[in-house]
């Protein structure tokens, strides 16, 4: 069974969108830049494209505060600048 990352919730700590530094954000789809820009929404796509790359960004959506709840505009972070995936800036595969 391929690792979780579709629906992952973790948070945001790059600097490149700061509007979501330090919010909470799910993962909605990986982008691979590597294989012609392939967008993948579901684990077992992801397991066959090789897994999650720090090169690859993610499809996210911020938490709203407030509400409690998931915003349906969505941003596009490199994988690398949220927690559950800062591992892979230095080369370790997850």
């Amino acid at each position: 069974m391929p690792p979780k990352v579709i629906g992952t919730v973790t948070r945001y700590t790059g600097t490149e969108h700061g509007y979501l530094t330090g919010y909470k954000v799910r993962v909605v789809a990986v982008f691979k830049p590597r294989n012609d820009s392939a967008y993948l929404t579901d684990d077992d796509e992801i397991a066959r494209a090789g897994g999650v790359t720090g090169a690859d960004r993610f499809e996210v959506q911020p938490r709203i505060r407030e509400e409690g709840r998931f915003s349906f505009v969505t941003s596009d972070p490199r994988a690398v600048d949220l927690e559950a995936f800062a591992h892979l800036a230095h080369g370790t595969d997850r």
